[in-house]
């Protein structure tokens, strides 16, 4: 699919990374331009498959959270528009309208800063076993799903792509940032995490945990980067219907990770191919639903004119 952006080349400007979804370029020496693919990964691992206007996506909803949360303290956005951008970036303007950043370069924190309202996932998992999430104890008598009784920081290491990150005390992470920033870290990811899911649940979404990343600037403030609170960072459930005791129907990435533990040749080192129904599922739970209820009629619109575009392309998309 010609629309579909694995990798993106930009030749006039010095490629820095390439994560799991995201290309890093160097723009000049105050700024970095973040380009968001339609790469999908699950597990720590990059499918071979990407998603048709996923990345575009992503962006117009990391956009609507850091403008949500400005009150909360500062961010790496500068700017996604392409106009103000610098002449070596908006050259690009075809591979990038929609789907990229300039934002500020910082000094990149070696933590994840996890919250967890639920317990999913890992979480669960280690519950299980230890009445423990990230080391930390819990009450007995939880089930699959239940609400915690505060918000938990659940802090994990950065792991390089294709490992697994791995979940971190909250004193270990106190360990390696140092003492304010790991406090200022906590707090903030915590503070974030409320606000977000007090919006979200007057909109019928229970936001079950998500991962922020953190920088410092020049003069030491942490500063919020990467994404913010996309299906690819975060568990999103439908309130209605909600009950602890079992997995939740999601609008995130479960349903990739569920389709690949039904797959006896997935390959975790080299990812796999997403068969085109997935793609479906794809656009109708994760993209389309969450953003329709999540964001504002102007992220809406957006959103719309990008399901209209990939249609006229691929033909009628799955809508709910």
């Amino acid at each position: 699919m010609s629309d579909v952006l694995t990798e993106s080349h930009l030749d006039n400007l010095r490629l820095l990374a390439r994560g799991k979804v995201r290309d890093v370029y160097e723009v000049d020496a105050q700024h970095l331009l973040f380009v968001a693919s339609d790469r999908i990964s699950a597990f720590d691992v990059v499918m071979r498959t990407g998603v048709p206007g996923k990345g575009r996506i992503l962006t117009q909803i990391s956009l609507h959270w850091f403008d949500l949360l400005k009150p909360l303290g500062a961010n790496h956005l500068v700017t996604a528009d392409l106009g103000a951008m610098p002449e070596s970036v908006r050259r690009h303007r075809a591979v990038l309208d929609g789907r990229s950043m300039l934002v500020r370069k910082l000094k990149i924190l070696p933590v994840e800063a996890i919250v967890r309202g639920y317990l999913a996932g890992s979480g669960w998992k280690e519950y299980q076993t230890s009445q423990t999430v990230g080391g930390m104890a819990l009450p007995a008598g939880l089930k699959e799903s239940s609400k915690l009784p505060q918000p938990l920081y659940t802090p994990s290491t950065k792991a390089e792509q294709g490992a697994h990150d791995e979940n971190i005390h909250p004193d270990q992470a106190v360990r390696i940032l140092g003492a304010g920033p790991a406090r200022a870290v906590a707090e903030r990811a915590v503070a974030l995490y409320q606000k977000a899911n007090d919006y979200a649940a007057g909109r019928g979404i229970i936001i079950a945990d998500t991962k922020f990343e953190f920088g410092t600037d020049a003069g030491g403030q942490v500063v919020l980067a990467d994404e913010v609170l996309t299906p690819d960072s975060s568990r999103f459930w439908p309130a209605k219907g909600y009950a602890p005791g079992r997995s939740q129907p999601s609008y995130d990435k479960q349903y990739l990770r569920d389709w690949l533990e039904s797959v006896q040749l997935f390959d975790r080192y080299t990812g796999s191919h997403i068969p085109e129904g997935l793609h479906s599922l794809a656009f109708s739970l994760v993209f389309r639903s969450r953003e329709r209820t999540l964001t504002d009629e102007e992220v809406n619109q957006r959103v719309e004119q990008i399901f209209q575009a990939l249609e006229t392309r691929h033909g009628a998309v799955a809508r709910r």
